[in-house]
């Protein structure tokens, strides 16, 4: 995969601990355009898989913000060969609007014989069909902060200039020790690389037990930046990670605060109803021979729990402070009820 995804080098194993690539094109989208990529309403297409963690956060993002009429989303599906992600989603398996089969071909356009990980989430500019950026941390705060003038009204501020100081350190830790302690886990090569890794990762929940205790939200008191990125580690855990990955101290279910917390994201608008289980455990389970030879889905766990009540307003807070909720997500991007029982015909976390 990449730093954030570990797409075509996701089965990559080192001697002792995995290591994940972190080089990306890092060229920024921004207001004035100043690295020659400005932003510009309809340009650019948002290309992810739902399967995805890291490009689930730019999905998230991007409609927590209302930018689907500016920024168009390109949907690859849960699986991916040596090639790279395809859209065997879309009829005849081409984007019907870059009007290519994969996310490949709009790295070669940028570069003949891109020699870095093919990943998403990719922004791709549709004009010259070239992948601008697929830097998946930079991505998600130049939406929050670049793309302003195309927020919906009521957006929430996801990265506020006067917690940005506390976010970036809490952020930090989520990413070593959470989003990237997992893969840590999962792809070690030794049973030491293995055990010091487990150890890291439920340190770090821990952590995150004791620390959300007392608050219902990681940084402030409504959603940012960082709950984004804590909740699409969390969403895929007993699904995938403690299982496939062996991070198997404790399901997250049976974590009190942090199931609570993460129940309560996966209820608010925006996250729960871009979450796609199908996709996620397809995904996991069979690109990932090395770990999963047979290629075999396992048919659970049991997912209904994600819609019971949580009881963190008891902690205050609201989920979108001065702001308001995003409406039903539109009929071509809605999850199907059949990818994740607790979605409704109109796309919605059920009530």
């Amino acid at each position: 995969m990449s730093d954030e995804h570990l797409t075509d080098r996701e089965s990559d194993y080192v001697a002792s601990s995995y290591e994940r690539d972190t080089r990306y094109l890092t060229s920024r989208i921004t207001r004035d355009g100043d690295e020659g990529w400005p932003v510009e309403p309809g340009r650019y297409r948002l290309v992810v898989a739902r399967a995805c963690p890291w490009a689930n956060r730019a999905i998230i993002v991007r409609r927590l913000l209302g930018l689907e009429a500016a920024l168009s989303m390109g949907i690859c599906g849960p699986t991916h060969d040596a090639n790279s992600w395809t859209f065997d989603l879309d009829p005849g398996g081409v984007d019907p609007v870059l009007r290519i089969p994969r996310i490949k071909d709009a790295y070669e356009a940028r570069e003949l014989g891109y020699p870095l990980g093919i990943t998403v989430p990719a922004i791709v500019d549709v004009p010259s069909g070239k992948v601008v950026t697929n830097d998946f941390a930079q991505i998600t705060l130049d939406l929050s902060t670049q793309w302003t003038d195309y927020h919906r009204d009521g957006a929430p501020d996801l990265y506020p200039a006067q917690l940005r100081d506390e976010m970036d350190e809490v952020m930090h830790r989520i990413y070593t020790e959470v989003n990237n302690g997992v893969y840590r886990c999962g792809f070690a090569g030794t049973q030491d690389a293995y055990e010091a890794s487990y150890d890291r990762l439920f340190v770090a929940l821990d952590w995150l037990e004791e620390r959300l205790a007392g608050r219902r939200y990681l940084v402030g008191e409504h959603i940012t930046e960082a709950d984004v990125r804590l909740f699409t580690t969390l969403a895929r855990f007993d699904a995938v990670y403690h299982g496939h990955f062996k991070c198997n101290r404790q399901k997250l279910s049976e974590l009190p605060v942090l199931w609570a917390y993460a129940r309560d994201l996966f209820q608010t608008p925006g996250f729960g109803d871009t979450t796609d289980f199908a996709h996620i455990k397809r995904h996991y389970y069979v690109v990932h021979k090395d770990v999963n030879p047979t290629g075999i889905v396992p048919r659970g766990p049991d997912l209904s729990g994600w819609t019971r009540p949580h009881s963190r307003e008891e902690l205050g807070g609201s989920p979108f402070g001065e702001g308001t909720p995003p409406g039903p997500p539109s009929e071509g991007e809605r999850v199907s009820p059949a990818h994740n029982p607790a979605i409704d015909a109109n796309g919605m976390v059920r009530a």
